[in-house]
């Protein structure tokens, strides 16, 4: 295929689908009992320097207890597919990215991320390559189903284009201009979910997301969820199964686990926490003092629920702000 145009931007993991593919056919496939805690978890599979990438846009099912995990602990230089908000937010009020493949890092209705402006105009992060929401999880489908590059129709015509790392190539078959994205392997995958059992199939209520192409485009994928229930449970009713237990390396129980987010059909998500988040996050110092309050000082996600207090997280769950 002849190469029309090429996006600016720096691939930050050039993918070895080949690797990849023999890095999955090498991982065990033994039912063991995989349960951690995130203390555990991202001790045990998260280095330094690694790409890391969580799953679902907003406030939803965003895997907080984990990344909070990772505040906590210091992990460093992380390269970051971005399509988060405050799972991201949290990473970047602790400088620990230093590569962010960009989509969108926003509070929504409270405006653009603070944190990720000071990241970026500071030169702490080194390399933004953006895409649109679309294009990154076509990437992700891409390593899914074990092939370099998919075509797709997105971004064409975009300045977003010009600031990725896509190619516009000619169509061999109808001599058009189509895009090819590349695709994206995780190092470590991040997904919150609804239940999973001891060996990591994990089901999710409502929408499902990129879950299913995130983690079969994760080299090692941690699992939050809001209950371990027994594998008995899980298979009665398989078809929900979206995330099988072959594919995880660490489950973690993390009851409120997406808070101060929200979970479908059990919890909404802590407006006041979040407010509290987006007032301290303006300057540095208070971003600091937030950070020192619910993660550095915190022992880890019990202590953080018991500071929260139980009887605002039950008001979350009936429905009732306080």
């Amino acid at each position: 295929m002849d190469v029309i145009h090429s996006g600016k931007g720096n691939l930050i993991q050039p993918p070895d689908i080949n690797a990849f593919r023999e890095w999955n056919r090498n991982k065990s496939k033994v039912l063991v009992d995989k349960r951690m805690t995130e203390a555990e978890a991202v001790r045990h599979f998260i280095k330094d320097g690694d790409y890391i990438g969580t799953e679902l846009y907003g406030t939803v099912r965003a895997p907080m207890s984990l990344v909070n995990e990772i505040v906590r602990q210091g992990k460093k230089d992380l390269r970051v597919a971005g399509q988060g908000v405050l799972e991201l937010d949290m990473l970047l009020a602790a400088s620990l990215i230093k590569e962010l493949d960009f989509t969108y890092i926003g509070l929504e209705l409270y405006g653009v991320s603070n944190c990720l402006r000071r990241e970026v105009e500071s030169g702490r992060i080194e390399n933004v390559v953006e895409w649109s929401n679309a294009a990154l999880t076509w990437r992700f489908k891409a390593t899914s189903i074990g092939v370099p590059f998919l075509p797709i129709r997105t971004m064409l015509g975009t300045d977003t284009l010009e600031y990725s790392a896509a190619k516009v190539v000619e169509d061999p078959f109808t001599g058009s201009p189509i895009c090819l994205v590349p695709a994206l392997i995780l190092d470590v995958g991040l997904i919150h979910v609804h239940r999973a059992d001891m060996y990591g199939n994990s089901q999710i209520d409502g929408i499902s997301g990129f879950s299913a192409e995130l983690a079969r485009a994760s080299k090692r994928l941690l699992i939050s969820a809001e209950e371990i229930v027994d594998s008995e449970e899980i298979r009665q009713t398989p078809d929900r199964t979206i995330i099988p237990y072959y594919l995880v390396d660490a489950v973690v129980e993390a009851p409120f686990g997406s808070h101060p987010g929200e979970m479908c059909y059990l919890y909404r998500r802590d407006e006041p926490q979040i407010r509290e988040w987006v007032e301290a996050a303006q300057e540095p110092h208070t971003t600091r003092n937030y950070l020192e309050k619910y993660i550095y000082n915190v022992r880890d996600h019990q202590q953080y629920l018991e500071l929260i207090g139980a009887e605002r997280l039950e008001s979350l769950r009936s429905g009732r702000q306080r």
